[in-house]
């Protein structure tokens, strides 16, 4: 481990050549928030729309839960009163993620994502479904919904785009919408400023944070990119020249 130079106003933080965790100092989260400021203002606009909006009380199962959108997604979707689950692939996962505001975890990777999904509701299904990871799980999820539940297409993290059943919408009466953040703030512009709004309010009141994994050397690109590959990323990993 070695410490990246330090600039006038610099808080001192480990810069790292591995996965260890970073552990923080104020300006670099200060910094990463403005780096994540479009995910987390993506997010707000996916949970706060008029047609797919998370109401107060209900669930909202979030996929790929430990990651920087996942982060973001869990801490909105609790700052807008929903009761949070969070799914991702290991246990030291989900326990960051009811750290960050999760009330439920799935270990999707030793349970069955459809299965766990409607226990924890309790048969009822899940009422919004946040999925930027796609491929094998998307299908399970979607079959886990509620009735005239929405399920949020965000991204395809895993790889693979997946390809929907379209009878499972029909039996299920739910909607699923397609997010499209870059388009939404040219298309809506007084939305994205209202957005702006909450989420720096919700920064003030604590509500949204950000967690940074760890710092690398701009030299260790390869060795970051590689963390990130192989699912042992829980946050955001920063890159310094």
């Amino acid at each position: 481990m070695t410490t990246a130079t330090r600039q006038p106003g610099d808080a001192t933080v480990p810069q790292r050549d591995d996965a260890t965790p970073a552990g923080g100092g104020h300006l670099l989260e200060v910094q990463d928030l403005f780096v994540e400021f479009h995910t987390r203002e993506g997010v707000a606009r996916v949970l706060n729309g008029v047609s797919y909006s998370v109401d107060a009380g209900e669930t909202l199962a979030v996929l790929g839960a430990s990651g920087g959108v996942g982060l973001a997604a869990i801490e909105i979707g609790k700052a807008m009163g929903a009761r949070v689950i969070a799914c991702a692939s290991s246990a030291d996962k989900l326990a960051f993620a009811k750290e960050r505001g999760a009330d439920e975890g799935i270990d999707y990777a030793s349970d069955d994502l459809k299965d766990a999904l409607r226990r924890v509701t309790g048969g009822k299904g899940v009422d919004v479904i946040y999925d930027p990871v796609g491929g094998a799980y998307t299908e399970p999820a979607l079959r886990s919904i509620a009735w005239q539940g929405r399920f949020l297409v965000v991204g395809f993290a895993a790889g693979d785009i997946p390809k929907l059943p379209l009878n499972l919408v029909l039996l299920k009466g739910c909607d699923v919408l397609g997010v499209f953040w870059g388009s939404f703030i040219e298309r809506d512009l007084a939305g994205h400023r209202a957005n702006t709004a909450q989420i720096m309010q919700w920064c003030l009141d604590g509500k949204v944070s950000s967690h940074i994994h760890a710092v690398y050397p701009l030299s260790d690109a390869p060795a970051a990119l590689n963390a990130i590959a192989a699912r042992k990323v829980m946050g955001k990993v920063i890159l310094r020249p």
